[in-house]
């Protein structure tokens, strides 16, 4: 048996990006990881990723961002990863030209996007320099907290990952960058979780679980208003074995209706 301590989780970020569709329910901006990916590969997912170093960099200067006021250094870096990682898998920024009260409208996103995104991914730029040669401010007062979750001790990769809640901007539709993720879509809820059960989709546990909860909300900024200012209970599913099954144990007061799971036959 190894005697090496177990290395501490990655910090990591992701939104969940809402609009309301025509139908009446929330649509949720959902893409597929690609297959040869090492974590969750083919699963349907928010976009995110991990906190880089260069999110710290930008943490140095107030004036790329709004929103940071009396957060710590660390609840920075996971914001400004989130709407990052964002832009890098969807193309979708959340920002505000220096000055403006309103979001970067879709034909500058979309300028940016075309002129910096295949770099950013592709580490031959960075966003501090995305933002400053464009003149963008990061809008990480429309992030909303949402959820916490820790993977489990003793799995071989480990995410310490927040998860926000956040309008889309108007017309940023969103497109999969064709290399971490295959496939993007706008689905609600409803749908994602049957594909799920259908065998359509590929669903983490984490994400199912956000699904059904933000499936209970009508409209976009219903969703929004029962979660800002509510307090984050932290998750870190324990992993049980009981009569041949297996079962992830969660907290209760999580609000996720429930705090024991059955996830399948045991290994």
């Amino acid at each position: 048996m190894s005697s090496e301590p177990a290395k501490p989780p990655r910090a990591a970020s992701t939104i969940l990006l809402l609009r309301d569709s025509a139908a009446g329910e929330i649509e949720i901006f959902m893409m597929v990881r690609h297959y040869e990916i090492d974590f969750n590969s083919g699963a349907l997912v928010f976009p995110g990723g991990s906190v880089d170093k260069g999110d710290q960099e930008i943490i140095a200067d107030p004036a790329l961002y709004s929103g940071g006021e009396g957060l710590d250094a660390a609840t920075l870096s996971f914001r400004i990863a989130a709407i990052r990682e964002t832009f890098e898998e969807s193309g979708i920024l959340l920002a505000r030209p220096r000055g403006s009260k309103a979001l970067v409208d879709a034909a500058k996103a979309s300028e940016i996007e075309a002129a910096h995104r295949a770099d950013l991914c592709d580490s031959k730029i960075t966003f501090l320099k995305v933002l400053t040669d464009n003149g963008m401010v990061l809008a990480l007062d429309e992030l909303v907290p949402y959820a916490h979750w820790i993977t489990p001790e003793g799995m071989p990769k480990r995410f310490d990952t927040w998860f926000f809640l956040a309008a889309a901007p108007p017309e940023q539709a969103g497109a999969h960058d064709g290399k971490e993720s295959t496939d993007s879509i706008w689905v609600s809820p409803r749908e994602a979780l049957e594909g799920g059960d259908n065998g359509r989709f590929k669903l983490p546990f984490p994400t199912t679980r956000n699904l059904i909860r933000l499936g209970k909300q009508r409209s976009v900024h219903a969703a929004l208003e029962e979660s800002r200012g509510k307090t984050v209970v932290t998750v870190m599913p324990v992993m049980t074995r009981l009569n041949g099954g297996r079962q992830l144990r969660i907290p209760l007061e999580a609000g996720y209706d429930g705090d024991v799971f059955e996830v399948g036959a045991a290994g």
